[in-house]
């Protein structure tokens, strides 16, 4: 089998069997929080999620997205595993199925929650949801078509799968499940979706379990006004013949059935007065009437007992201060319990919606100052990292000295800065003064005003300096920087004198060699040589070299120029000679 390359984003905890999920960051600055959340967990490919079983790793990647990645083998050689689906969305079924149990045990409800497999195909395309009576389809992608009527299971589609439009308009909305990023998770949000309206979105605790099946706070308002007719435009205009009797009370009782099944009180309550005010009804059709009134009747009956209890609840949630439960009970009141409220529901209420308000903002404080807290971590790490490349950068302009080239050189030390800035106070005082000394041997803005270098024996250092230098002058002195006394190399560990022996030595010790040569060839410049005045016993001018047998220069000009010492005389080239007859010429031996 040939190995798939695609990268792994999903997995699960604990082992191969696990239903537990999760996501890796794609980032490298948020892998590095996540490593340490987990430090104590193992990764999987899990069998539900289509894997072969075996433990994963993470991969951190700065110029591509992180991901899980397999073990190698025995043999070295990349595992081969045949997981299909492998990004972000290939454990939805598994965050599904957590979601549910969670809302479902919110509300003391219990479900049998499966992956089906229709026909065979690949675990996760589907998610069963059964109830006792009825029960939910969840479509996550296009391999299984949806079947509207049968056994009682509603379907609900993820944004792919798609919906003609014969069944919006025959079954009024459809529902849609969508999963979000969050973090390492993925969220849950329903959505309900109707014939020319656009689809609208809500968390899973807003949503309810009744007897017609899922339900959403859009749910009654698309019924309701499916249900009532739109009032006229016109004003004025003909008088139009008012329906049949019989038409007229089979729409009030199919209006009061929609009210009954939307869990609607005030609804119910409407249709109950407009069939009061319904005259001339006989026969069967009045039996029909009569039978749902006394059904509706008692639904509203039982709906006041509910209405009751459920006030009462949310008394008892505000009481405990549970936040959770508060809003989940004051979503049902605002969705079945709208109107007519007496004065202490009204209270009631009010002081819910208010503590809500209360806990959404305390929420939304603490989810800032986690961020800020977040982004302080994470600037501490860049700043740590920093620092570790700022002692790496030290090891490596200690270990490699004087030598290389002075380009690359003055590349690491500015490197070095900038890696010293980013670390802040993750350098300590040590390293500053390595920085400075760096800094300043590198030349690289010291000082800032300067526009005149200095002598090179006195300025910054050059990388083949140590070769103008012979070991057997330098070896005689001790060096001031590693400490190495006179006879031994210097070491690569200038601040404890000790490390691998260099080959080179320190600036600082063959830097007084070079200043006393600098200094006796200042003293040569400011005398004058022999050749640089006339000579009194040929009378050559200054420049051109004294007209004696030998081709030496005659002792009166040596001592006329303060008997400083010559070469010894050498063959005189044409070369040479031409050079000395040149204007300018230094006059001196080639």
């Amino acid at each position: 089998m040939r190995g798939d390359t695609r990268q792994i984003q999903t997995a699960v905890l604990g082992g191969a069997d696990s239903e537990e999920p999760l996501m890796l960051p794609l980032e490298a600055i948020e892998l590095d929080a996540f490593r340490q959340r987990h430090e104590h967990d193992s990764f999987w490919c899990g069998l539900l999620l289509g894997g072969c079983g075996l433990q994963l790793t993470t991969k951190l990647y700065t110029d591509r997205v992180c991901h899980f990645a397999h073990h190698p083998g025995l043999d070295g050689h990349p595992h081969l595993c045949g997981r299909r689906a492998r990004g972000v969305n290939s454990a939805d079924h598994l965050y599904v199925k957590s979601a549910a149990a969670a809302w479902l045990r919110n509300r003391d409800r219990h479900a049998e929650i499966e992956f089906a497999q229709p026909e065979g195909v690949p675990i996760g395309s589907v998610v069963d949801i059964r109830f006792p009576r009825g029960g939910l389809r969840v479509h996550l992608d296009q391999t299984v078509e949806p079947a509207w009527d049968q056994d009682g299971h509603e379907p609900v589609l993820g944004v792919s799968v798609p919906v003609d439009r014969e069944t919006l308009v025959d079954r009024w909305y459809v529902h849609r499940i969508r999963l979000d990023s969050d973090g390492t998770a993925r969220r849950v949000r329903i959505g309900t979706e109707a014939f020319a309206r656009k689809t609208e979105w809500f968390a899973l605790d807003d949503c309810e379990m009744t007897e017609r099946g899922l339900s959403t706070p859009a749910v009654e308002q698309i019924v309701r006004s499916r249900s009532t007719r739109p009032v006229t435009q016109w004003g004025v205009g003909r008088a139009k013949k008012a329906p049949p009797v019989r038409v007229r009370a089979q729409v009030l009782l199919r209006k009061l059935a929609d009210a009954v099944r939307v869990e609607s009180a005030f609804m119910v309550s409407r249709v109950l007065r407009d069939i009061a005010d319904l005259t001339g009804v006989e026969g069967e059709l009045k039996a029909q009437l009569e039978a749902a009134v006394a059904d509706a009747e008692a639904w509203l009956e039982d709906q006041v007992r509910v209405r009751r209890e459920l006030f009462s609840r949310l008394e008892g949630a505000l009481a405990a201060r549970d936040a959770l439960r508060v809003r989940q009970l004051l979503a049902r009141v605002n969705t079945t319990a709208s109107h007519d409220r007496t004065a202490d529901e009204i209270t009631v209420a009010d002081v819910a919606a208010t503590y809500v308000a209360e806990q959404q903002q305390a929420y939304a404080e603490q989810l800032q100052a986690e961020v800020a807290a977040k982004a302080a971590r994470q600037q501490d790490a860049r700043a740590r990292r920093a620092g570790d490349r700022v002692q790496a950068l030290l090891a490596t302009l200690q270990r490699r000295g004087d030598t290389g080239s002075p380009k690359v050189m003055r590349k690491l030390v500015r490197e070095l800065l900038h890696a010293a800035s980013d670390a802040g106070d993750h350098v300590d005082a040590d390293q500053q003064e390595q920085i400075d000394a760096w800094k300043t041997r590198a030349d690289i803005g010291w000082p800032p005003a300067q526009t005149v270098r200095p002598a090179p024996a006195l300025g910054a250092p050059k990388a083949v300096r140590h070769q103008q230098v012979a070991r057997r002058y330098w070896i005689k002195r001790n060096c001031p920087r590693c400490g190495a006394v006179a006879g031994k190399n210097c070491v690569t560990d200038a601040r404890t004198g000790k490390g691998a022996v260099s080959t080179s030595p320190h600036y600082e010790r063959i830097e007084p060699v070079l200043a006393q040569r600098q200094a006796t060839a200042e003293r040569r410049r400011k005398a004058p040589g022999p050749y640089d005045i006339a000579c009194p016993d040929c009378g050559r001018p200054p420049g051109e070299r004294c007209a004696s047998p030998s081709g030496g220069v005659h002792r009166g000009r040596v001592e006329r120029a303060g008997g400083r010492p010559v070469d010894p005389p050498r063959a005189q080239t044409p070369v040479s000679a031409a050079k000395a007859r040149m204007p300018g010429g230094s006059g001196r031996p080639c």
